[in-house]
């Protein structure tokens, strides 16, 4: 069960181990909380596609006894054996529906959600003491949890997994969205927020660019601080060389693009980045949460700290300066991907722990 509003990276995960979860003789389904004007059309499509059932409720305010009615009614038609929740609505209604039902459930945790810190922290407990397990994304996360108050003894960590990259062709190409011919691609893909801190990663790339004129940064996605990002790469005078092409399919971005660089303040796991290693990609990254997990520094990608736009700007030009070097590191990361972060891998550790739940 989750709640949905677009295509990200916990969206992204469920695309994937439902159907993997499927071919290991898991009559595994999906519940979905639709919020009304959003892309969950997509997402059912590919659930379609991949032949997993699938049914939803409509999901209009944080609090709301129709919404917990409507959970519980689709649980108790389902008739389930377990009930798995990903991300805060979910869990909250999930953990009702489990009270309501019988129905043992337990939940994903896929980020270090900074408030997890303040008040909230003890409603979040009192579902969570609920809960059977709680699958944590990374090391990073199962920690966070643990410090947030979270029962150490039901934390497990669970990775994604991917294999290959979404065979979905992009709605633009870079072309047709302005990267000229000849021109290297720095591409970040992410919701324009402050967790993801593009503003970091345009004052480095003003710095790249006076040393690199034929380089481009293009920033896939869309969020409350779009205007914000064109506004400060218009002051910097990068405004020519800075693309926001808005939320597009990555497929035809991460074939075109010659470096990927994630600028994240903190980071459950990143399937991004995963998707980037997978295309073989060199990664310029910051190292928080779980981002040393994903990508090993000087030997998959090149880290720095959050925040430091002068580092990070010599990480770019240093991927750029060196091209043997930055197409060994992005060889490195496939290898990487494919050996510790597969979907079988995955797969198989979440059947093993609906087993023993």
């Amino acid at each position: 069960m989750h709640k949905l509003t677009g295509i990200g990276g916990s969206e992204r995960h469920l695309l994937t181990l439902l159907p993997a979860l499927r071919e290991r003789g898991i009559d595994a389904r999906f519940l979905g909380l639709d919020v009304p004007g959003s892309d969950a059309g997509r997402f059912y499509r590919e659930l379609a596609e991949a032949a997993v059932p699938f049914r939803s409720v409509r999901c209009t305010l944080d609090v709301d006894p129709r919404l917990a009615a409507a959970v519980t009614t689709a649980v108790r038609a389902e008739e389930p054996d377990l009930l798995h929740t990903h991300l805060v609505h979910a869990d909250v209604y999930g953990a009702l529906a489990s009270s309501l039902t019988g129905v043992p459930f337990l939940s994903s945790r896929h980020n270090d959600d900074r408030y997890l810190l303040g008040p909230f922290r003890h409603i979040d407990r009192a579902f969570a003491l609920r809960a059977r397990s709680l699958v944590a994304i990374s090391h990073a996360v199962r920690r966070f949890l643990a410090e947030a108050g979270l029962p150490e003894r039901k934390l497990v960590t669970i990775h994604y997994g991917l294999d290959r990259l979404p065979a979905v062709p992009s709605e633009r190409s870079p072309a047709e969205a302005g990267v000229p011919d000849g021109a290297r691609l720095l591409l970040a893909i992410g919701r324009l927020t402050a967790q993801k801190d593009h503003a970091t990663l345009v004052r480095a790339f003003a710095a790249v660019r006076s040393r690199h004129p034929d380089a481009v940064l293009a920033i896939l996605g869309i969020g409350p601080l779009g205007e914000a990002t064109r506004e400060l790469a218009r002051t910097l005078g990068i405004a020519d060389a800075v693309l926001l092409p808005g939320r597009l399919e990555i497929r035809d971005w991460l074939e075109r693009a010659s470096l990927f660089v994630h600028p994240s303040r903190w980071e459950g796991f990143g399937m991004v980045l995963l998707e980037a290693m997978l295309a073989g990609l060199p990664i310029a990254a910051t190292r928080v949460s779980a981002v040393p997990e994903v990508v090993a520094d000087d030997a998959t990608g090149l880290l720095v700290e959050p925040g430091d736009a002068p580092a990070l700007a010599g990480a770019l030009s240093a991927l750029l300066d060196e091209p043997e070097r930055a197409r060994a590191l992005g060889e490195a990361g496939r290898e990487r991907a494919r050996r510790r972060f597969s979907v079988a891998r995955m797969a198989e550790r979440t059947a093993a722990l609906y087993g023993s739940v």
